[in-house]
């Protein structure tokens, strides 16, 4: 049975690092605009709020 895809990140060296040897499955892409309109068009996208800790339905 095939895992059902959830999520997909754009991640920087940075972000795997912090993330540790439990995230193993990365995609290496080239230094180059390929996702420059990707990326320019989730800039416009506000962020989601999230609930703090006392916000939270218990």
């Amino acid at each position: 049975m095939t895992d059902k895809i959830v999520a997909i990140g754009l991640l920087t060296q940075r972000d795997l690092d912090l993330l540790g040897s439990g995230f193993e499955r990365a995609f290496a892409v080239r230094q180059d605009d390929v996702f420059a309109d990707l990326v320019a068009r989730l800039d416009h996208i506000p962020p989601v709020q999230q609930p703090t800790n006392r916000h939270r339905s218990r």
